[in-house]
């Protein structure tokens, strides 16, 4: 599988964004979990814009709740468009095996290769191990700093830095959907920019 050039731009027609465990149990307990949200619900509605396919995946559902509501909505919102798909459930940390049969039915030519944009929890556990296995598995791997989180900030930082070290650009989420846009001349630009000046952090 051919690799990206280091520091390649995302590109929205290459891209998934993938979303890790952002459940009901889990999320609560993160620091600074509201701003995660924020940042990744606004992930999604520019992958909405954008016509980037969405993915989400559950740690152990039965165990640790579905999906949160307001990241639900956003789903369903998307999905609308066809840009989303079901949550995929799994045991392993990683996600990276989960996706992988939806990363494939949108993949271009054979050998051709893709980005992935990762958001969620915990940094150093699902979204590392994810990381990880998918810039193994050849594709060009973002992990988007503020719609990622961790209990301990210490091991949120830790883990950012590992992934820096391994080849795996970590960005922002306003960095991706410009990105993902290209240009001001893009048809979805004003829209973006709309979703871009109401947003929170």
């Amino acid at each position: 599988m051919a690799q990206s050039p280091a520091g390649q731009l995302a590109d929205a027609s290459k891209t998934s964004l993938l979303i890790i465990d952002m459940q009901e149990k889990l999320l609560p307990v993160i620091e600074d979990h509201a701003a995660v949200l924020r940042s990744t619900v606004f992930l999604v509605e520019a992958a909405r814009l954008l016509n980037v396919p969405v993915h989400v995946s559950e740690q152990y559902p039965k165990g640790l709740g579905r999906t949160v509501p307001e990241l639900q909505t956003a789903l369903q919102c998307s999905s609308n468009t066809g840009a989303a798909s079901l949550p995929v459930e799994k045991m392993r940390f990683s996600a990276a095996e989960a996706f992988q049969p939806l990363l494939a039915g949108t993949r271009k030519a054979s050998g051709a290769w893709r980005s992935v944009v990762l958001a969620g929890i915990e940094t150093h556990i699902c979204v590392q191990q994810t990381a990880l296995e998918l810039l193994a598995f050849g594709y060009q791997v973002f992990v988007v700093a503020d719609a990622v989180g961790s209990r301990f900030s210490s091991d949120k930082q830790t883990a950012l830095q590992l992934l820096r070290d391994t080849g795996v650009t970590v960005t922002s989420a306003e960095s991706i959907v410009f990105e993902w846009c290209g240009s001001a001349e893009h048809p979805a630009f004003r829209s973006l920019s709309q979703l871009v000046r109401k947003r929170e952090r």
